[in-house]
């Protein structure tokens, strides 16, 4: 990519040149994700999280049209605090850069930059999937993963979503999904979904000898890791299950849909379990960012 469009930050581009670990993080949670001021407090929390365990944060974002790998303070404080900030999503990626926009990306575009930088792990809450009632509405982080080499460590996808049928769409597309320390799907506020994985791992080496066997092998595509909730955050399946349905008789009452939709959907659990699932959130997101971090070393050692 053109330097006209893309600048990597010189912390970030030392560890890319020394060949150290680095994680790669999304900025959609800081302008969308979260309120003011639990988004810059979990931003940075986030990467204190990656650089305990040993490797480099690098944020992405888009300040000024210019599509960013590494975030100073300044910059994220930015996203956290002002308005009309673009969500960007792959497709969002020339609009906002060609605009001189600011812009949060999501995991399908975070992970479209990071493999453009040369990162190979990235920390998210959860991605997005196959929504429920939409069998044709899937979520660009789903082919994303599919055709992009980095591993995506997460809680699994969003649990407003369809799991069964994300979880086919992605094996259809040829994404092993590894369980670390599970045997079931996690279903991110909660621990467990009752949907069995392709396979479980309980150390960052046995994730990263996968990881690393699958690019080895000439299969394209990303690796998806998933790590359960901390058990004294979650919510139980039931609680859980009934504040979905609240939420989403609450955006059909009001015609939300489209990128609206999940947002929404977000903001009502935060009502309807009076904080528990933002809570919920910010502990699996730095349980998450931890293990991205761990598991991004041990690629290192496997190369």
């Amino acid at each position: 990519m053109h330097s006209t469009y893309w600048q990597i930050g010189p912390e970030v581009q030392s560890a890319l040149d020394a060949n150290l670990p680095l994680v790669a993080l999304e900025s959609a949670l800081i302008a969308h994700g979260l309120p003011y001021p639990q988004n810059l407090d979990t931003a940075q929390a986030l990467e204190r999280a990656v650089r305990e365990n040993g490797a480099l944060p690098t944020t992405i974002a888009v300040i000024e049209g210019k599509i960013r790998v590494g975030l100073t303070v300044g910059e994220l404080e930015r996203l956290a605090t002002q308005t009309g900030v673009r969500k960007v999503s792959r497709r969002d990626l020339p609009i906002a850069v060609a605009r001189g926009e600011d812009g949060a990306t999501t995991v399908a575009a975070t992970v479209y930059v990071a493999a453009l930088a040369g990162i190979e792990v990235l920390a998210s809450g959860g991605i997005g999937g196959v929504h429920r009632g939409q069998p044709f509405d899937v979520s660009a982080d789903l082919p994303e993963l599919a055709g992009t080499r980095v591993a995506v460590v997460c809680s699994g996808a969003k649990s407003i979503l369809d799991l069964p049928l994300t979880l086919e769409w992605l094996e259809t597309h040829g994404v092993p999904i590894l369980g670390y320390r599970t045997d079931e799907f996690p279903a991110f506020y909660s621990r467990l979904s009752g949907l069995p994985l392709d396979a479980r791992v309980d150390t960052p080496a046995e994730a990263a000898r996968i990881i690393r066997t699958k690019w080895a092998l000439g299969l394209e595509g990303g690796v998806l890791v998933t790590v359960p909730v901390p058990e004294e955050a979650a919510l139980p399946r039931e609680v859980m299950e009934r504040a979905i349905e609240q939420a989403l008789t609450a955006a059909q009452a009001q015609g939300i849909t489209g990128q609206a939709l999940t947002p929404f959907l977000l903001s009502q659990m935060v009502h309807i379990t009076e904080g528990r699932s933002m809570a919920a959130n910010v502990a699996l997101l730095q349980n998450n960012a931890a293990v991205a971090a761990r598991i991004a070393g041990a690629l290192k050692e496997e190369q």
